[in-house]
């Protein structure tokens, strides 16, 4: 007799190693005991199933091993993450009616006392080993549809001017009681397309008469920038933008192509695409980070409103006191936005470190456990115009840029005057910095194929904030040669803050 089919007619060891033979094949073979028992029909639908899944794995990782870039495109592409959304499941429901079929076709009642308990234990455990990450996974894959899909724009991708991406970054002031938009913070990140290597360029946001680019539309309306007196400052921009929208080639984001005019004037860099974070999304993605970690060297205060019959605020409402402190989302945004007691400029640095904690620690593990809040956060307090196209090659070329010391220069005093700037100048403090930069790229190569080199001096993210400085997350008017000018400025700025 077959003791496969027909258990009864088997010894006792024998029915015990059918059970587990049955559960193996199961477990790896959706559909191959359904097969055997001559299920025809069934296994053909759950060995086809199962074929294709595991085919599916072998293409991807043959072409993963190729190109890296196409692992984040199957994590980025919409069309590729629904298919996922809803082949997943169909692959736990498939492994999960055979290994109940199987668990029938055993027949517990076959097995030894002994083996018994141990089998229907290692049934269970099988069942969720399959099942829940299956489960778990289908659910990170429709969050991360939804993401992309809310998140980043259609449209083609744009290739890097000049070997670099360059991303503005704003922090919107939008919120409960505020009309209209002004940018409370602006910084131009300029990325080295191929090595990741950045600038960080940080603009003041009182900066007066900036420059627009000939083809830009606010261009005829303010030939000579945007000088019409002392209201009219960088991150007024936003408002012309809105006013002469239906000049904009997108008239919904036309406050955000005015603003990526202005600092490409100011800078002499091309602005391809920009990213906005408001004010309670920025609270709510750094909770759901779960905080981030940083060193005051200063008492910055959280304070009360301001009267608006003496322009003074109330008492100080609390304080974020100097040290290593662990950050929730409330008490960052303080830290980011707070200005009594200090300058604008001097906030721009605490900016800076809370830009570069971000960077620094949204590492794959935090990403990985705290998905769903920070997918559920995002939407609502970051919109950007880069197309999901393009997502794939960003989140690699990202890696490069933790990977990389980032590198900064502020367009404030004594060089650059925001009431009067000189904008030939500040045009040239950047170039200098993005040469510096490229150097220092190809420098890094170099300690990296020497011998006992320290690779985390020669790469690791930082804010300036190297015990043996560098670079800093103000330089305010140095050269790419001037470094002792550059070290005393960051000092400075790490006697503000840094990223331990």
């Amino acid at each position: 007799m077959d003791p496969i089919r027909h258990p009864s007619y088997a010894s006792q060891p024998t029915r015990d190693v059918r059970a587990w033979l049955l559960l193996l094949v199961t477990a790896l073979v959706p559909g191959g005991v359904q097969l055997l028992f001559g299920h025809r029909r069934w296994a053909k639908i759950s060995l086809s199933i199962t074929a294709i899944s595991w085919f599916l794995v072998l293409i991807a990782g043959v072409i993963v091993l190729i190109s890296r870039t196409f692992l984040f495109t199957i994590g980025t592409n919409p069309f590729i993450l629904t298919f996922l959304t809803i082949w997943v499941p169909v692959i736990a429901i498939n492994w999960a009616v055979c290994l109940f079929d199987t668990l029938r076709r055993i027949r517990i009642v076959t097995i030894s006392r002994r083996a018994r308990k141990r089998f229907v234990a290692a049934f269970c455990a099988l069942l969720l080993i399959v099942v829940g990450p299956l489960a778990w996974g289908t659910t990170i894959l429709n969050s991360q549809r939804g993401l992309m899909s809310d998140l980043f724009a259609s449209g083609k991708a744009l290739k890097p001017v000049d070997g670099r991406y360059n991303i503005l970054l704003l922090g919107s002031d939008a919120g409960k009681g505020r009309t209209g938009i002004r940018p409370d913070s602006l910084s131009l990140v300029s990325i080295d397309a191929k090595t990741g290597k950045s600038v960080i360029i940080g603009l003041p946001r009182n900066m007066e008469n900036v420059p627009f680019p000939d083809d830009s539309p606010l261009h005829k309306h303010y030939p000579q920038g945007y000088n019409c007196g002392d209201e009219c400052l960088l991150n007024a921009v936003f408002q012309q933008g809105e006013q002469h929208k239906d000049e904009f080639e997108d008239p919904k984001t036309a406050g955000e192509q005015a603003t990526m005019d202005a600092v490409s004037g100011a800078t002499g860099l091309e602005v391809q695409y920009y990213a906005m974070i408001n004010l309670k999304g920025f609270e709510n993605l750094i909770d759901s980070l779960g905080g981030i970690t940083l060193v005051s060297g200063k008492r910055v205060p959280i304070s009360s409103k301001v009267d608006p019959t003496t322009g003074e605020h109330g008492p100080v409402k609390g304080w974020i006191e100097p040290g290593k402190q662990k950050l929730d989302g409330f008490h960052a945004l303080w830290f980011a936005r707070s200005r009594e007691f200090s300058s604008d400029y001097e906030r721009m640095v605490r900016q800076r470190c809370v830009q570069t904690a971000m960077v620094k620690q949204l590492d794959p593990a935090t990403v990985l456990t705290r998905y769903q809040s920070i997918a559920k956060a995002t939407p609502g307090a970051v919109s950007t115009d880069i197309p999901s196209s393009q997502v794939d090659s960003f989140v690699d070329l990202a890696l490069k840029v933790k990977s990389q010391k980032i590198e900064s220069v502020d367009l404030t005093p004594p060089r650059i005057t925001p009431s009067q700037p000189d904008f030939d100048v500040a045009h040239q403090l950047v170039a200098d910095k993005i040469e510096e930069s490229s150097k220092s790229s190809e420098e890094d190569k170099g300690a990296f194929s020497v011998p006992g080199s320290d690779l985390s001096a020669a790469a690791g993210v930082d804010a300036g904030l190297d015990p043996n400085p560098g670079s800093g997350p103000q330089l305010l008017a140095q050269g790419a040669g001037d470094t002792s000018a550059d070290n005393g400025e960051e000092a400075d700025a790490k006697a503000i803050c840094y990223v331990p």
